[in-house]
């Protein structure tokens, strides 16, 4: 079975750290989740590429669902992601860019993906992005990430994800999924990961949102929690995820990162490393008290539960502001 990377196998990989389960958010989003998989991979630390965190906005119905940019990545890592034309079948255009030693990253549904077992894999359908390592479509098997580790799948799974295109009726078009690849080694990863990593923290630190994202978020809360009085409780899944699982798992991985450059030598950053250790915890107890309003339909004093949150962003901002400004005011 050919790979675009060598040497996985689904049954003795071990996730990167930043998917402990002991951590508040060891799950974020699929694509961050994959990619943070895929830097650990290849040898490289993911925590250094988190910098992008800090610009985070609420968007007035949910959070940013955050990416790594591209241009961080290859910054960082040397790695190019490319949108992949599909005009063939899907399996075809895989199967010739894993050849080439690059990672396909294909939107499949959830329903055929076997790691997803007690949630969406046979029992319902769901979108979400899994990055193809290996394919054998003479055996119908192929392994992949997705989420926070490295799978297998074969059989009728393998079909229900290559063989939905084949059947299209004479003069129709099938509806192609949105795909990517990764070119591995595209440019030369940086020599100083710490130095790229605090100067592309800076940057991102400059396009952050003009207003408190979590006081714009308690603000327009109460009309959240109108939606949600008029919705089955199986709809707060759904919303928790886009919203209190976003700022969250943003924010714990924004802490990660700066306790990271605190390790290695970028300095007065604790007490940021902290608030946004403070907005993650926070989140989650938020995310247990909305199951609870949902089931009992009473929301009353959840927006004020965001008011610690929205302090706790400044603390992180205001301290960052600082750190930048000092390493300005010292390298003028």
């Amino acid at each position: 079975m050919r790979s675009a990377i060598a040497g996985l196998d689904p049954a003795s990989y071990r996730p990167h750290r930043l998917h402990d389960a002991e951590r508040r958010w060891p799950q974020t989003n699929c694509y961050v989740d994959l990619l943070i998989e895929v830097l650990h991979a290849t040898g490289h630390d993911p925590v250094a590429a988190l910098g992008f965190t800090v610009a985070q906005d609420f968007e007035g119905d949910q959070f940013t669902f955050f990416k790594f940019p591209t241009a961080d990545l290859q910054r960082l890592a040397g790695l190019d992601i490319q949108e992949l034309a599909i005009f063939d079948r899907l399996e075809t255009h895989v199967l010739a860019q894993v050849e080439l030693g690059r990672l396909p990253l294909v939107e499949v549904d959830a329903f055929h993906l076997p790691d997803t077992k007690g949630i969406t894999y046979r029992s319902g359908h769901s979108k979400t992005t899994v990055g193809i390592n290996a394919l054998d479509p003479e055996r119908r098997q192929m392994r992949y990430f997705h989420n926070d580790g490295y799978f297998a799948l074969e059989g009728e799974d393998y079909d229900g994800i290559f063989g939905q295109w084949d059947d299209v009726p004479a003069g129709g078009l099938p509806l192609f999924p949105y795909a990517e690849f990764v070119k591995f080694d595209a440019t030369r990863p940086a020599r100083d990961a710490v130095g790229t990593a605090a100067a592309l923290l800076a940057h991102h630190l400059k396009r952050r949102p003009k207003r408190n994202p979590l006081a714009a978020y308690a603000a327009a809360f109460g009309r959240h929690a109108e939606t949600l009085a008029s919705r089955s409780p199986d709809y707060f899944h759904t919303y928790a995820f886009n919203t209190l699982r976003q700022v969250g798992a943003n924010f714990e991985l924004l802490g990660s990162h700066l306790e990271w450059l605190g390790q290695h030598g970028e300095t007065c950053l604790a007490e940021a490393a902290q608030a946004a250790g403070e907005i993650a915890e926070a989140a989650k107890v938020m995310q247990f008290k909305l199951a609870r309003a949902m089931a009992r339909q009473r929301f009353e004093g959840l927006a004020e539960a965001i008011t610690p949150m929205a302090q706790a962003y400044e603390t992180v901002m205001d301290v960052l502001d600082a750190r930048v400004a000092g390493v300005a005011s010292k390298a003028a």
